[in-house]
């Protein structure tokens, strides 16, 4: 069958001929709606099975409908199919390919059907299925976190606001921040299956059909929970697209923050963590420099995936119900960034799995900056029942006393503290030392070694069943 014979039956009796260069150009979405083809293939079984047990078409005419649709899945897979930019997209492509293996029969396929709920059903398939596997990939990263935060619940490090050195924390603590970051993530996306879990598949163009058809079949087939119960909202719906780039636009944005931090704790000034060479790169020029050039592409592909969630948020934005070629955009954007996440996921798994963590310079860096003023401003409060401004302002004059003296909070003499307040006594050493610090960080969340281990353990279990 030639492309332009049945790009004229494509088109039907409306058109005396095939579109011309430009518009074939700007309507094709073969190039990338092809991504769709396991998917278009069984929502077409599932829906000329059901055709079959409604009686709406022969037994006999299906078993050839399904046998020719799975040859064009072998074929395909194979790499023997031939897309056609002339049948604009997946569904005309297989379609054709079907008619010329099978035959009429073929053409008995559509009954029922149209290509505005064909494509929403294939891509929410798509989208789901790529749901699940994001969730797989958190799951991974979070395991690999919970692995380096159980190795270094003691390690101390500096906390940081606003860039500054404020407490110190654990790298083990620190790692579990971003278990709590993914562990939503993972959580978001388990809520947007749920919200995506029902099936467009016979809603028809926009109306639904006079067809005695039964969409709760096809939606079991299909693995959906049940069918879309309005058929113009079927048909026009893509904020399970939406879902899926806000989810994966937000988990982006915790996987760059954590590339930052490798970023910055990989440079010497810092020297925290070393990665490996599979995660660096070299110099052309310089050959001392071991460059962290994987966590800065998951830094840089942050920005696509955001930009592919605005992109679509804009298409829809002026749409009206129900169905528009504009729709066609949302494909490109969604499969890109899918890609880009998965991507981005693997290498930050990999990135943290690998790195060589250098806890001498962080217990060091720890120290620095008199991270254990808020230690002194407890202690005063707890031990000599000073109001905690008061607490504050004698804390600030023993800082500026340490700075004046270019030495730690902790190598101030018992002398020098008393000449600020005459109560404190010598104990007050006994929380100046970072690791005493860390250790008394014993609330429910805190950075404690043994509340860290608690929640290593906690999370161990809940990923275990997730």
């Amino acid at each position: 069958m030639s492309d332009k014979k049945t790009s004229n039956q494509m088109w039907g009796g409306r058109f005396a001929s095939g579109p011309a260069a430009i518009m074939e150009a700007i309507n094709a979405s073969i190039s990338f709606d092809r991504k769709l083809y396991a998917q278009d293939i069984r929502g077409s079984i599932a829906h000329s099975e059901m055709l079959a047990q409604t009686g709406i078409v022969s037994a006999a005419d299906q078993e050839k409908i399904a046998h020719g649709l799975n040859t064009i899945l072998k074929e395909i897979e194979a790499g023997t199919f031939e897309f056609s930019t002339r049948l604009e997209d997946i569904h005309m492509n297989i379609e054709a390919r079907l008619a010329d293996l099978i035959g009429p029969a073929a053409g008995r396929l559509h009954t029922a059907r149209s290509r505005n709920d064909q494509v929403a059903v294939d891509l929410r398939l798509w989208v789901k299925d790529e749901c699940f596997r994001v969730a797989e990939a958190l799951k991974g990263l979070i395991e690999a976190l919970l692995a380096r935060a159980d190795e270094h619940a003691a390690t101390v490090m500096p906390g940081f606001t606003h860039m500054q050195a404020a407490q110190p924390v654990t790298f083990g603590h620190h790692c579990m921040a971003y278990v709590e970051m993914f562990a939503r993530d993972l959580s978001r996306v388990r809520d947007a299956i749920e919200r995506m879990d029902e099936s467009p598949l016979g809603a028809a163009a926009l109306a639904g059909t006079s067809f005695p058809i039964d969409r709760h079949a096809t939606a079991k087939a299909l693995g959906f929970r049940e069918p879309t119960r309005n058929s113009l909202d079927s048909v026009s719906d893509r904020d399970f697209a939406l879902e899926f780039l806000a989810v994966a636009a937000i988990c982006a944005t915790h996987l760059s923050r954590l590339a930052e931090e490798i970023i910055i704790w990989s440079t010497p000034q810092f020297g925290f963590i070393r990665l490996s060479d599979s995660f660096s790169t070299g110099s052309s020029i310089m050959p001392q420099k071991k460059n962290p050039d994987a966590a800065e592409l998951v830094r840089g592909k942050t920005g696509r995936v955001t930009g592919h969630l605005v992109g679509l948020l804009t298409v829809m934005k002026g749409m009206p119900l129900t169905y528009g070629k504009d729709m066609q955009e949302d494909k490109e954007s969604v499969f890109d960034a899918a890609e880009t996440l998965d991507l981005m996921l693997a290498a930050m798994t990999g990135m943290v799995s690998d790195m060589t963590v250098n806890a001498a310079a962080m217990k060091k860096a720890a120290g620095s900056g008199h991270a254990t003023a808020t230690d002194l401003a407890d202690w005063l409060v707890r031990t000599l029942g000073l109001p905690f401004r008061e607490a504050h302002h004698v804390t600030g004059r023993a800082v500026a006393l340490a700075e004046e003296k270019k030495v730690g909070l902790e190598k101030l003499s018992l002398e020098d503290l008393q000449a600020i307040n005459p109560g404190i006594t010598a104990d007050i050493f006994s929380v100046l030392a970072v690791q005493n610090s860390v250790k008394s960080r014993t609330s429910f969340g805190g950075t404690a070694p043994s509340e860290v281990r608690r929640q290593i353990r906690s999370w161990k279990r809940r990923i275990a069943k997730a």
